[in-house]
């Protein structure tokens, strides 16, 4: 198969550090480690420049949490043996505000990078490393497009197995999650089929609105957007409520998400200046 190319994306730096250093001891795997999503995207943008893309991304799958307890006692030769630091609870960037459309970059978690790998580095697979056993999200970590999932307790050999496995496009799941994995992404499955039925009985102009409160544009933009009054653009939202049998935004966006329904493309004028991540682009 040749050398194996992985990057360990965990914000436990010690596990991080310490898994990458367990993993290049073997003789066909040459590893990294990021610390944030952010930074796994940089490595990820940094090797597709350089003409040497990462086969396997490990991300755990609480990146980005706010606070993780710790974890019960470990027996030897496990992932979860590796030393670990919690972290102190921090503050929410909003409390009490309400959600936002979009995540930002510095609060991606594991779920949204296995996304977003998916989109931007296809070739790429992705396996998720959890504290614990989930068949919810596990499923939603496959429907992002994780290829794997391993709980931090299995060994080191195992983890390897994993790794290889995918890299032949084979889907590891551990055999007790298999049920209630399936049952997961039939649920979501029947759910999506009565989002996407409910979508389609909007009027285009009326799927058009959504797909602006999807991109979390408010009333008056969505009127300059499409050139409407905003009494115009209330009568569609309301519409567009009555339609798919919600009572807020933010269930119609959800519905809309779970149907497939992206968010229309906000190009910014010539004058906007966007910062993030503390440079301007």
């Amino acid at each position: 198969m040749g050398r194996i190319r992985v990057l360990v994306v965990d914000d436990h730096r010690i596990f991080a550090e310490s898994l990458a250093a367990a993993l290049a001891a073997e003789p066909d795997v040459d590893v990294s480690a990021a610390g944030s999503g952010p930074a796994a995207q940089r490595c990820l943008e940094r090797a597709v420049a350089d003409n040497r893309r990462y086969d396997v991304l490990l991300v755990d799958a609480d990146l980005g949490a706010v606070f993780r307890p710790p974890g019960g006692a470990v027996g030897a030769g496990t992932l979860a043996a590796v030393p670990r630091i919690v972290p102190e609870p921090r503050q929410a960037d909003h409390p009490g505000g309400p959600a936002a459309p979009a995540v930002p970059d510095h609060l991606i978690d594991g779920i949204g990078l296995v996304e977003r790998v998916r989109a931007e580095h296809p070739s790429t697979r992705t396996v998720v490393l959890a504290e614990r056993d989930d068949a919810r999200r596990a499923a939603r970590a496959l429907q992002a497009g994780a290829s794997g999932w391993v709980a931090k307790d299995s060994s080191l050999s195992r983890l390897l197995a994993v790794m290889r496995g995918v890299l032949r496009d084979e889907t590891h799941l551990p055999p007790a999650l298999l049920t209630g994995v399936l049952r997961e992404l039939t649920a979501a499955r029947r759910h999506r089929t009565e989002s996407e039925r409910l979508v389609e009985s909007l009027t285009p102009r009326e799927q058009e609105v959504l797909r602006c409160m999807v991109a979390g544009l408010g009333r008056k933009a969505v009127a300059e957007r499409l050139f409407l009054s905003p009494h115009t653009v209330r009568t569609h939202m309301q519409n567009v409520l009555g339609k798919l049998g919600v009572h807020s935004t933010l269930a119609a966006v959800a519905l809309a998400r779970r149907a497939g329904v992206g968010p229309v493309e906000l190009v910014p004028s010539a004058g906007d200046v966007v910062e993030r991540s503390g440079q301007l682009s």
